[in-house]
């Protein structure tokens, strides 16, 4: 577990947490910042314990919303095509996977969902891949995790080329080889 962005980030989290149980959600699973594990008198001001909720009311803005933090939600479906539609709900994902005992109902489900990694019966991260990080939209400037782009800026940063990441002055996904 690491810290968030900020502590008003822990803060709206857990407000939208708040609100989706004052709304009907059910808790699964609260955490707790284990203390022996962090130092003296350190500040922890912008750590939050992970959270799982299930049965999120449509009229929260944690349904709606990624949380951008430790809390996890699960919705139930009854049908693929339900199913599809809660995952496309946020307009989008980074980071996917589908557990599914048929590979081919899996691989036809990740075709029909907006997003840029999407696993089968398998976990996926933002950094398991020599890909950039991005998704749909302009999701993608938000950084560039691991791979060749990791070691091109540290090994090239000062040569006066491009650099692949979070950076204004480049508006275009780098060419690919």
């Amino acid at each position: 577990m690491g810290p968030l962005i900020n502590s008003k980030k822990v803060e709206e989290l857990r407000v939208l947490y708040t609100e989706a149980l004052g709304k009907g959600a059910v808790s699964l699973y609260e955490g707790a910042i284990a203390h022996d594990r962090v130092l003296p008198n350190q500040d922890l001001s912008a750590y939050l314990p992970p959270a799982a909720l299930l049965n999120i009311p449509r009229n929260t803005r944690l349904y709606h919303n990624e949380p951008f933090g430790p809390l996890d939600t699960i919705v139930i479906v009854d049908h693929l095509e339900e199913l599809v539609s809660e995952m496309n709900l946020s307009n989008g994902s980074l980071v996917s996977s589908i557990a599914c005992d048929n590979h081919h109902t899996a691989k036809q489900i990740a075709h029909q969902l907006r997003g840029f990694k999407i696993g089968i019966n398998t976990a996926r991260s933002r950094g398991d891949r020599d890909e950039v990080f991005g998704g749909i939209g302009q999701s993608w400037k938000g950084c560039f995790v691991g791979g060749k782009y990791l070691v091109h800026a540290v090994t090239h940063g000062d040569a006066g080329e491009k650099l692949y990441g979070n950076f204004p002055e480049y508006t275009q996904l780098p060419e690919t080889a």
